[in-house]
């Protein structure tokens, strides 16, 4: 697709004004990114992307659920086998453009054994997962996709709490694969080594309970 857009503007004979005119709208772009960075705050989830501040409303109580589950069972495995670090709502990582604050995201131990205790902005994790609300499912499924696939984010997971499915894409090359989408049955990510658990333990305490008990 980059090619193609990239060919598209060559083709034109006033490609040299172009790019001059992108490159002045993205260095204005980093501008506000910057006021950004100095105005937002612990208690808002924002993220800033394309130009836009975007402001997120209440999850419902299912959203929180679901995070909350899972982020359960990825923290207590992980620090079990010392694999990392586990984000989860309020961790802002920093792409080439764009900042977000995903549900959940996941670090290996080498990216993860340089952040300090003050650290507010964090680098391209390795797995990332956002759960899908009415609001957000549009940018989850657009141009978070094509962000974290174009920065190499190796695992995505999109969970819809609605339906109860998880979606797993993983990286090869330079686009990811949809490796699962299902309601029932086991996810293994690529990414946490070893680490298996039934999709049901994403919705239900009861199953969480027994899966932890698995780790």
């Amino acid at each position: 697709m980059s090619n193609r857009l990239i060919s598209e503007i060559l083709n034109e004979p006033d490609a040299y004004f172009l790019l001059q005119e992108a490159n002045a709208i993205l260095n204005r772009e980093k501008e506000r990114r910057m006021k950004f960075y100095n105005d937002i705050t612990e208690q808002e989830k924002v993220e800033f992307i394309n130009g836009e501040i975007i402001v997120h409303s209440p999850v419902k109580k299912r959203h929180n659920t679901a995070s909350l589950l899972l982020a359960q069972l990825l923290n207590i495995y992980s620090c079990k086998y010392n694999l990392g670090f586990v984000g989860i709502e309020k961790i802002m990582i920093t792409l080439t453009r764009n900042d977000y604050e995903p549900d959940i995201c996941f670090f290996r131990s080498d990216k993860a054994s340089g952040f300090t205790e003050d650290q507010t902005l964090f680098p391209a994790p390795d797995l990332v997962v956002e759960i899908i609300s009415d609001s957000t499912e549009a940018r989850d499924r657009g141009v978070k996709f094509r962000d974290y696939q174009a920065h190499k984010i190796e695992e995505y997971w999109i969970i819809d709490p609605d339906n109860q499915t998880l979606e797993q894409y993983h990286l090869k090359g330079d686009a990811y694969n949809l490796i699962l989408k299902s309601a029932q049955g086991f996810v293994q990510s690529f990414v946490v080594n070893d680490f298996r658990i039934p999709i049901s333990a994403i919705f239900d305490e009861t199953e969480n309970l027994k899966a932890i008990q698995n780790l």
